[in-house]
């Protein structure tokens, strides 16, 4: 999987680099098919926000988050991003399901 992290009016510190690394570990564990997550950083006067765009086999995924503290707003981005892995995984699933209930009926 590859991982960028850029800023735009904004110097990405180790201590950032290492705060939205640590949070990559929720991503994989939901889905280890991941191709790449790019994340932006930046500030408009008291504004931090990070934007962020998930490419996973077959879709693209795109969040954002506003707050007062860019550790917060790295928080917050994952958390969405998590939950539209979540829900993109759960479609999948459920489609797989009912193709499946689909070629049993005609079977019998």
């Amino acid at each position: 999987m590859q991982f960028q992290l850029s800023g735009q009016k904004i110097e990405v510190t180790p201590a950032l680099r290492s705060h939205a690394e640590a949070k990559l570990d929720r991503l994989t564990r939901l889905d280890d098919r991941i191709v790449s997550l790019n994340i932006v950083l930046s500030v408009n006067k008291l504004q931090q926000r990070a934007e962020g765009t998930l490419t996973v086999a077959g879709k693209s995924l795109h969040a954002e988050a506003n707050e007062n503290d860019m550790y917060v707003s790295i928080d917050k981005l994952f958390d969405t991003l998590v939950t539209q892995l979540r829900r993109y995984r759960e479609k999948l699933c459920d489609k797989h399901q009912r193709e499946v209930y689909e070629a049993r009926q005609a079977v019998i």
